[in-house]
């Protein structure tokens, strides 16, 4: 699926095709309390569960946490990812598998009996927040610093997929990004509630050494959160002369990488994407990828909260 999202969306104020499109939002929104209220949720005793999910569309860095999480946790409990299989996702599904064991099926359900039935103690989801079926032991809504929540409306108006009002149900949030203007958004969520929990993460590229600051660089990416990256290299002193963004999960035709190599020929320049794009190029010499991990800046306040889920179970 090549989707990118209306520019309109994160504007800080709707505009009129907002407007236009809030009775849509408005059903969808009734559709799925209506769908919500006639699952009953299903908690697991023999594995304990933490969705890492959101409520933007897209591009708020759940696998990056998902990955940090399974790092952290992963020596003191046996874990292991749970993703629902998408076809246009397989990108997110390789560099979850390559750092543990993952369980991939189109149903979530599914996938938590085989996690069971071989033995796992902790299953990391990777999206899945609003799924009705699974009552997890521990939520966290994901947001990226640059987009936040747009203009603060729900699908197809804005890019919410639900009211940023029912932060106050999941009671965890993680803001990722490069840490800018992030008081004002937290002020906002303490308005909602002031006991929710607040945690942060950074982007920071592990393989930076290997690139000359004195080289330039034509950036592209496919993912929710193409700022963000342009930030971090720029922030680590990447000579970016020129970016090209692609919608999220985009699959490269061989006429787009031919594409942009032929920029980069032109600007005389290399070419640097991210390893979840590198994941979907086939092993292209002409380009090259950073690797990227997610820094928890309050990690050890993240850790003793989340490891309450089984240690005082």
């Amino acid at each position: 699926m090549k989707f990118k999202k209306p520019k309109f969306w994160d504007y800080k104020k709707p505009t009129i095709i907002s407007y236009l499109l809030l009775p849509i939002s408005l059903i969808l929104t009734i559709l799925r309390i209506v769908i919500n209220s006639t699952f009953k949720k299903k908690k697991y005793a023999s594995i304990k569960t933490i969705c890492v999910g959101n409520i933007y569309l897209g591009g708020t860095g759940k696998t990056s946490l998902s990955l940090k999480i399974n790092e952290i946790l992963g020596n003191k409990i046996k874990s292991c990812f749970i993703k629902k299989y998408y076809p246009n996702q397989i990108d997110e599904q390789k560099i979850l598998a390559n750092h543990g064991k993952l369980f991939k099926s189109k149903n979530r359900s599914s996938s938590i009996e085989q996690a069971i039935h071989e033995n796992f103690k902790l299953a990391i989801f990777d999206d899945g927040l609003q799924d009705p079926s699974i009552k997890y032991d521990y939520r966290i809504v994901c947001f990226n610093i640059d987009n936040w929540i747009g203009n603060n409306l729900t699908i197809p108006s804005g890019p919410l997929r639900e009211s940023v009002k029912n932060l106050k149900k999941y009671k965890n949030v993680f803001l990722n990004g490069n840490n800018e203007n992030i008081d004002s958004i937290k002020e906002y969520i303490h308005k909602i509630d002031p006991s929710i929990k607040i945690f942060q993460g950074e982007y920071i590229p592990l393989n930076i050494a290997e690139f000359d600051k004195n080289d330039k660089y034509l950036i592209f990416s496919g993912i929710g959160n193409h700022k963000t990256f342009i930030t971090m290299l720029r922030k680590n002193n990447i000579n970016v002369i020129r970016d090209l963004e692609f919608p999220d999960h985009y699959k490269y035709s061989q006429k787009d990488i031919d594409g942009i190599i032929s920029v980069s020929e032109k600007l005389n320049c290399k070419i640097l994407t991210t390893e979840k794009d590198y994941m979907r190029l086939n092993n292209n010499k002409k380009i090259l990828y950073i690797k990227s991990e997610l820094k928890i800046l309050n990690q050890e306040a993240f850790i003793n909260d989340i490891t309450n889920i089984y240690e005082n179970n």
